[in-house]
């Protein structure tokens, strides 16, 4: 099974552009995986969002996947 990973904001410094991932289950399995491959991911704060939309929570991910990783934003 394959996950596209999108970032945006300060996460691309960090992970770069796009990362696709295999085997991988659900959210939680998603980060973990990220934060052991990008240790630096652990100390930001961000908000995952499925096929375009957010969840909170431990969520199953399907094949061809798209799972975006949203720092917060601020706006005026």
């Amino acid at each position: 099974m394959q996950v596209r990973v999108i970032l945006f904001g300060q996460l691309t410094e960090i992970l770069g552009q796009e990362l696709v991932l295999d085997h991988l289950e659900d959210t939680d399995g998603l980060k973990a995986e990220l934060i052991s491959r990008y240790p630096a991911l652990g100390a930001m704060t961000f908000v995952m969002a499925l096929d375009n939309r957010t969840v909170t929570g431990n969520t199953r991910l399907s094949n061809n996947s798209t799972v975006a990783l949203l720092p917060p934003f601020s706006g005026g």
